[in-house]
């Protein structure tokens, strides 16, 4: 008996040291995008809200979405990242490496965050997506979220380029005006400062729409307005990504720091959107993203989570089973 009280008792210890929260602020990192992105400065402004309510939120730049994925699978001290909402089709359906895929399994969404337009630039005589049938192009930096992206696009519409170029987005629009390209993507949230800067009326380019239907079933429709460069003249119809704040499917004490986190964040949009990023204006916390599971914690901490929701056995704390058993 006195055998059976001392287990329960070391139980009981064990589960109220990772479910009662410390004194001093919990510490979580996010890992976001380059130092000079809509990513990196939704972490700093997240940080600054995090900062009021107890929670110390380290803030990391990174390549891109694949490299977040990776981070937040396995990099200690890093608990949440934004990446684009295409990264699971992607390791679905173009990426071969079985690792990635395993990991993409256990990542899971807090929120979905904003949009991000495709831009597809180049020749003027390119009228559509689909005019990219073997012409050269050039798809971002492998791992970046354009790179993804563009990977995908061709993986769905079944269009083939006869070359598709790894290179970053400065240097791709380089080599268009050089000829030695015929386009370009780009997806971000308009207006691109590459492209407000760098192209006038004498390059003869154009921003060319996305209008394959294949694309269109898979990606929300969009539009660039005419006149978001001063030299496009008319609306253009694109696809857009959503920008996805995830986390990995933790079920001990992250679980409810997580969850702290995403409630926290809900409570806070007013301030968000009058103190941060421009881009919080376009957040909408409740959009229904395909492909994306939100949290079942971040559902419970925001008391949405359905009974029906709630993790199988084999998910649930190992400590609370064993006391269930000694009980």
């Amino acid at each position: 008996m006195r055998k059976r009280a001392f287990f329960l008792a070391m139980a009981l210890v064990l589960w109220t040291a990772g479910t009662v929260p410390h004194a001093h602020a919990v510490e979580l990192g996010i890992v976001t995008g380059g130092p000079k992105g809509t990513y990196y400065q939704f972490g700093l402004n997240l940080r600054q809200l995090m900062r009021s309510h107890g929670i110390d939120l380290k803030v990391y730049n990174s390549n891109g979405s694949v490299e977040n994925v990776y981070a937040v699978f396995k990099r200690p001290g890093v608990q949440l990242g934004i990446v684009q909402s295409d990264v699971l089709a992607f390791v679905a359906k173009v990426h071969t490496d079985p690792v990635l895929k395993r990991m993409a399994r256990k990542i899971k969404m807090v929120f979905p965050l904003y949009n991000e337009e495709i831009h597809l630039v180049g020749r003027s005589d390119l009228t559509d997506f689909d005019d990219l049938e073997g012409k050269r192009v050039a798809i971002g930096k492998e791992g970046s979220g354009t790179y993804l992206t563009a990977k995908l696009l061709f993986e769905i519409s079944q269009i083939k380029p006869s070359q598709t170029v790894p290179v970053g987005t400065d240097e791709a629009l380089q080599k268009i005006k050089d000829g030695e390209l015929d386009a370009m993507f780009y997806v971000a949230g308009y207006p691109v400062k590459l492209f407000s800067e760098n192209i006038g009326a004498g390059d003869d380019l154009r921003v060319i729409p996305i209008r394959n239907k294949d694309i269109l079933e898979f990606y929300p429709n969009a539009v660039i307005p005419a006149g978001t460069y001063v030299w496009q003249k008319e609306d253009v119809p694109t696809a857009a990504v959503k920008a996805v704040l995830v986390t990995f499917n933790y079920r001990r004490a992250n679980c409810g720091h997580v969850g702290r986190f995403a409630r926290i964040l809900k409570q806070n949009m007013d301030w968000l959107i009058r103190t941060g990023h421009p881009k919080w204006t376009q957040v909408d916390l409740d959009y229904q993203l395909k492909g994306w599971e939100q949290y079942d914690c971040v559902r419970k901490a925001l008391g949405t989570l359905r009974p029906e929701d709630v993790p199988t056995t084999e998910e649930r704390n190992p400590v609370l089973e064993a006391i269930k058993q000694l009980l």
